[in-house]
């Protein structure tokens, strides 16, 4: 009896010493939340009374609140009156602009991917672009809303972007006018008589899986489906998962994890929602990224597609638009979590590398040498040379920038290698399904 009550006075001093100790941290914890709330205070008192420009407080709070989410990572930001506004124009689906999706890599504001059938993309704009211009101002330090905010206008009006491509021996700069943008997400054509599918979704829009499925029912002939998310830089998330839904009967598509365990949710196939078990080959390159990546990679790890062309952009972020004031009217763009896919890996700065690396560009033929730029072309004709590049990147996309055509020609697919790749990927799958 007396050893149980020594260790029953053991315990509660040892839980009195802990219940201390915890007393004690949070205090600290409280204090030093106190000491770096005043040093910000003092900072913004101190901008305020010697900067050199007569700044309001105003002023000085939404740079900072600008300067803070910027610090965070490239997709979080803060959202004045103007940029939330923009960001609901946006939203609503119609606005003028060029169709030009831009992110930030390595503190470089580049292209992810030209919206198909928009100014940016009729203009040869390339995914992977890096913009050093946009008309005359530089966009060394400037922000993702920022530089949204300077390409949109109204349209019919003229801008320059000036940017730097892989390749090119020096800046290219291309003119184009801003245009009402319309996107139409999904298109389908036949190849080959009609016994082959293939489907091009632009970006995921909220009819995306609708229309994947509509296109899918009206080709019930079709052995094969080619799905091309290339330059697609993704969308809302409900839709990438419905497309992948249509294609798998069963297992985790995606799944998200943030920091605390109430914000982790998984994402599961409906079988219900099931399609078609065709044969299936997926396309992507350097300007797939978000919702393509969640749909190219999970169909990679379910092993029910194979994937072709280069390796994806690396988006794998969750954002969240969350109010700051009670009408709304300014916000924050803040990443909350992080996608991850069914096999446990990560998209955020990985991407997804594909099965088989198939390089952009047309088909090499023995005579093929009509776009072989020699060194001396280079320094005698550089003008002319940027010229044929520029022919060379409506050639590569014709195979999908005419929606009006309902079959993709042979003429079509030798100017298009990935299409053409994944074509003799697609049959060989065909094949093997026979046996």
């Amino acid at each position: 009896m007396k050893k149980l009550l020594i260790s029953s006075m053991i315990l509660l001093s040892l839980s009195i010493s802990l219940l201390a100790k915890e007393n004690q941290n949070a205090q600290v914890s409280e204090q030093t939340r106190f000491e770096s709330l005043t040093k910000l205070t003092k900072v913004i008192g101190t901008v305020e009374k010697y900067y050199v420009d007569d700044l309001k407080l105003q002023e000085i709070i939404d740079k900072a609140l600008k300067g803070l989410m910027q610090e965070l990572d490239a997709h979080s930001s803060y959202l004045d009156k103007k940029a939330s506004n923009e960001m609901n124009i946006s939203t609503a689906g119609e606005f003028g602009g060029l169709g030009i999706t831009v992110g930030m890599r390595d503190g470089a504001l580049t292209v992810i991917a030209p919206i198909d059938d928009t100014p940016a993309y009729k203009a040869g704009v390339k995914a992977g672009d890096i913009i050093l211009k946009i008309n005359n101002d530089a966009t060394l330090g400037i922000t993702l809303d920022e530089a949204v905010s300077q390409m949109r206008g109204k349209a019919k009006t003229d801008i320059t972007i000036t940017v730097v491509r892989k390749g090119e021996p020096k800046p290219i700069e291309i003119k184009m006018q801003r245009d009402i943008i319309k996107v139409k997400s999904v298109f389908s054509k036949s190849i080959e008589n009609e016994e082959l599918l293939y489907i091009r979704i632009s970006s995921f829009d909220a009819k995306v899986t609708d229309d994947l499925q509509k296109a899918i029912k009206s080709n019930p002939n079709a052995k094969g489906i080619i799905l091309d998310l290339r330059n697609n830089p993704g969308g809302l998330l409900g839709q990438a998962i419905g497309v992948v839904d249509t294609f798998i009967r069963n297992g985790l598509i995606v799944s998200q994890k943030g920091r605390d365990k109430e914000s982790q949710e998984k994402f599961e196939a409906n079988k219900f929602s099931f399609k078609t078990d065709l044969p299936l080959v997926v396309l992507v390159n350097e300007g797939s990224a978000s919702a393509s990546e969640i749909v190219s990679g999970s169909l990679q790890d379910h092993k029910r597609a194979i994937i072709i062309g280069e390796k994806t952009f690396g988006k794998g972020s969750v954002q969240a638009v969350l109010p700051i004031n009670d009408d709304k009217t300014e916000n924050i763009k803040l990443t909350i979590a992080k996608y991850y896919l069914p096999s446990g890996r990560t998209i955020q700065a990985e991407g997804v590398v594909p099965d088989i690396i198939a390089s952009s560009g047309s088909v090499t033929q023995d005579e093929d040498s009509a776009f072989r730029i020699k060194e001396a072309d280079l320094k005698r004709h550089l003008e002319g040379e940027l010229t044929k590049v520029d022919k060379r990147v409506k050639d590569e996309e014709k195979a999908i920038k005419n929606e009006n055509k309902k079959d993709i020609s042979k003429e079509d697919l030798l100017q298009d290698n990935q299409l053409n790749t994944a074509l003799g990927i697609l049959k060989s799958l065909i094949i093997m399904n026979k046996f």
